[in-house]
């Protein structure tokens, strides 16, 4: 692959590294990025949701009229799904959306969406990104230096407290490390900021 250049903090372009075939430069796998975003998507719905079903609506015991005579359709209870504070009619209830997906699925998925952004030229990588202090204000001012414009994954070595807090209240901006990378967050942002020791992470993890 084409060397890839690096920047430090003040958006200088200070070297250059060579992104792995492995994992920045396969052909992206589509349907596996689909599969990817789907599961991740399933798996993080809470599944919360439940209404009543018509035997748990309080009152209805009565019948509401006789049941021949009237001219009307004949009817046993007022809590039947038709009816106005009646039941719901297949009532969902709580449960769990997750399944899971095949391990080398998941690792295709990833290095496609890697790759993606690589042929886009959206993988941005960075010497160093570090932060002594948490300035929220600084941090956008790197961002800047480094022309980034709309939703951004920056991903660290390892956790990192000054940069997690300073990039948290920047609209778009997302932040992960390494070992915790997923395909929809990557999908999910234009650009791809990565610190050059997590990139070696990257393709130690993912490139076996």
């Amino acid at each position: 692959m084409p060397a890839n250049k690096v920047y430090d903090m003040q958006g200088q372009e200070v070297g250059e590294v060579t992104l792995s075939e492995t994992i920045f430069g396969i052909e992206p796998n589509i349907p596996a990025i689909h599969e990817a975003v789907k599961n991740h998507l399933a798996n993080r719905r809470q599944g919360t949701q439940s209404t009543l079903t018509r035997a748990e609506v309080s009152g209805g015991g009565k019948k509401p009229y006789r049941q021949k005579g009237t001219g009307r359709a004949r009817q046993g209870s007022t809590r039947v799904p038709h009816y106005t504070h009646g039941g719901v009619a297949f009532a969902p209830k709580p449960r769990s959306y997750r399944y899971p997906i095949n391990k080398k699925l998941k690792r295709l998925a990833l290095r496609s969406a890697l790759s993606l952004k690589a042929n886009n030229d959206s993988v941005i990588v960075v010497e160093n990104l570090e932060m002594m202090n948490i300035k929220t204000k600084e941090f956008a001012k790197f961002l800047s230096a480094i022309g980034i414009s709309g939703k951004a994954l920056i991903v660290t070595p390892e956790h990192n407290e000054n940069v997690i807090l300073s990039a948290r209240n920047l609209p778009g901006i997302k932040t992960t490390f390494a070992s915790l990378l997923n395909t929809y967050d990557i999908m999910d942002a234009k650009t791809f900021i990565v610190d050059k020791a997590a990139l070696e992470t990257i393709e130690e993890v993912y490139g076996k």
